[in-house]
């Protein structure tokens, strides 16, 4: 479980130092993404839990037209979000809870998210209140994980390091989402109308480089599930736990790159 207080403090941090990364790991959903977000010119558009800003960016820099805002409860990321996108004057960010935020006057027509929707503590009110301060018929278009088995990065891993799985499978984490008839019983009761979940498949990149197998060790001691476990190991303990990991990554580098199966839906609904 993560939770809104991990995302303000040690969990946001360590996405703020590693944004580049985690970008590099998400690069070919974003793209699949972003061309179902499609044109905004004209728009205003809400990013939910922006995290360091890419989606966006990307959204803001394609469509001059459009008026862009970006919300994460992180207030290192937002920061980091508000630099990396200081050069588009039709971009802005705030940290703010999506699910209860407030500006007078303000009406979305698209509702966007990468992997930000997942973590609301009370979805079924953060989603009612989404498509409150929506224009009647905006779109609603965010990606979340499937199955953790469809992703082995996240279900290997976890049985490499004999992680015990969650208790609730539903509570906010970056597999909250995975059950689609749970996603459209949230937005069905939330009001959101047309609910589509598209499967997508992606190669989620873990390490590139002269020693991308290092690269991607060093990648999932920082960020996803082995690192709070990682952490909590010392000495022999840590050092085996990380050659099984290293034998592991081995097994899915090819040349320079460290890449596996990544598994996602891409959900739409209107307002």
């Amino acid at each position: 479980m993560t939770t809104g207080s991990d995302w303000r403090e040690a969990v946001g941090r360590t996405w703020a130092e590693n944004y580049r990364l985690t970008d590099r790991s998400f690069s070919g959903l974003t793209e699949r993404l972003l061309a179902r977000i499609g044109n905004c010119d004209g728009q205003t558009v809400l990013d939910i839990g922006c995290g360091a800003g890419e989606l966006s960016i990307a959204v803001a820099r394609g469509n001059k037209g459009a008026t862009v805002v970006g919300l994460d409860v992180s207030p290192i990321l937002v920061s980091t979000a508000m630099k990396r996108g200081a050069e588009h004057p039709n971009l802005r960010f705030e940290e703010a809870d999506a699910g209860s935020w407030v500006r007078p006057g303000f009406k979305a027509d698209k509702l966007i998210s990468r992997h930000g929707v997942m973590f609301f503590d009370a979805p079924r009110g953060a989603f009612s209140h989404l498509r409150d301060i929506s224009n009647p018929g905006a779109q609603l278009i965010f990606s979340c994980f499937r199955s953790p088995k469809l992703n082995p990065w996240a279900s290997d891993i976890a049985a490499l390091l004999k992680q015990p799985p969650s208790a609730d499978p539903y509570a906010p984490g970056p597999f909250a989402f995975a059950d689609p008839d749970h996603v459209r019983s949230i937005l069905g009761d939330a009001g959101w109308q047309n609910v589509e979940m598209a499967e997508v498949d992606f190669a989620y990149v873990a390490g590139v480089g002269e020693d991308p197998v290092q690269d991607a060790l060093q990648f999932f001691s920082r960020i996803g599930p082995a690192a709070s476990t990682l952490r909590a190991m010392q000495g022999a303990e840590r050092e085996r736990a990380e050659g099984a990991l290293r034998d592991w990554l081995e097994r899915h580098r090819s040349g320079n790159l460290v890449a596996m199966a990544g598994a996602a839906w891409i959900a739409t609904a209107k307002a």
